[in-house]
């Protein structure tokens, strides 16, 4: 195998990485979230990912459906997430703020969590596949009142081309080696136990 080739076959295109992402959370809001089964572990991946994305430079967007009705972001993600993208659109693409913010990252892959599966989350990444953005959704961040409405969103985002992916597989592949002093932070949210519900 010559080196070109050799070279050529290091990194897939399939694989994400922290220079090309951005992570978006899609309204984790208070009134909400207490109606999602397993939702304690839901809110525990997505902070995850965001102290990940923190330690290796993804940048991060948040948004919240109606807040004057579902209340603001769960407080432990809101912290680490800033000013939050206010929507009445079911689609993040459908909110001026958000589609401004994502275009001046400039990035072509966002990794897509939040509530709830089949309405916010699913319109806004059939509406990112359509602009051309390759999109990532992590099935243990993400959550609906019903398991079959949840079920039925993967199923159909999987199937219109999103990737369907996990909290830990998406950490590991933004972080791409072992041997680092940021791998070992990474290492150390992989090792966190889960909360119990």
């Amino acid at each position: 195998m010559s080196e070109s080739n050799h070279n050529a076959l290091l990194r897939s295109p399939e694989l994400m990485s922290a220079d090309d992402t951005v992570l978006l959370v899609v309204d984790v809001q208070q009134k909400l979230i207490g109606l999602i089964p397993d939702h304690a572990r839901i809110v525990w991946n997505i902070r995850r990912l965001l102290d990940g994305a923190k330690i290796l430079g993804v940048p991060a967007i948040g948004t919240e459906q109606y807040p004057q009705g579902l209340g603001p972001t769960v407080e432990s993600l809101a912290q680490r997430l800033g000013p939050m993208h206010a929507k009445v659109a079911f689609s993040c693409c459908g909110c001026d703020e958000f589609s401004a913010a994502l275009i001046q990252h400039d990035r072509p892959r966002v990794l897509v969590v939040g509530i709830e599966a089949h309405v916010c989350v699913q319109q806004t990444v059939l509406d990112l596949l359509s602009a051309r953005y390759r999109v990532y959704v992590a099935a243990d961040a993400i959550g609906a009142r019903d398991p079959l409405d949840r079920d039925f969103a993967l199923r159909r985002m999987e199937t219109s081309g999103a990737i369907i992916t996990t909290t830990e597989a998406a950490l590991f592949e933004w972080c791409q080696a072992a041997g680092t002093p940021r791998f070992k932070q990474i290492s150390q949210l992989v090792r966190e136990k889960p909360p119990e519900e």
